[in-house]
């Protein structure tokens, strides 16, 4: 279908234009991980592990914070991990939106917009 490149194209656009936001919350999330894993007295790799794995809420429960500063940094790690994966399907959202604007002059686009509609209205 037509649509498929162009939201590749402008998610990729819309990834490297915001870059940086995405970077600095990695980075963030890292570092708060890092201090949790040398709290913890886990290895740099689990430590790196689980801070993702914390950050994009997934937590799968095999490396759990016990002490109090460890458990508060992690609900931080949440919250900035809400944040990133937040960001990456508001991107996604958008470029679906704006691909289906960019195809919206194409008569068979307008015919299923039609035939979308038809279906929504109730009947008389």
């Amino acid at each position: 279908m037509e649509i498929t490149p162009i939201f590749i194209k402008l998610f990729i656009y819309y990834m490297w234009l915001v870059a940086p936001i995405l970077v600095s919350l990695a980075l963030t999330i890292i570092v708060l991980g890092q201090i949790v894993g040398r709290v913890e007295a886990w290895s740099k790799f689990d430590t790196l592990y689980w801070s993702f794995i914390t950050a994009i809420t997934v937590g799968y429960g095999d490396f759990r914070p016990v002490r109090r500063l460890s458990k508060a940094l992690s609900v931080l790690i949440a919250l900035v991990g809400i944040i990133f994966t937040g960001t990456i399907v508001a991107l996604a959202i958008h470029s679906v939106s704006t691909a289906f604007d960019a195809l919206d002059d194409r008569p068979e686009y307008k015919q299923i917009l039609q035939e979308i509609q038809e279906l929504k209205s109730p009947p008389l």
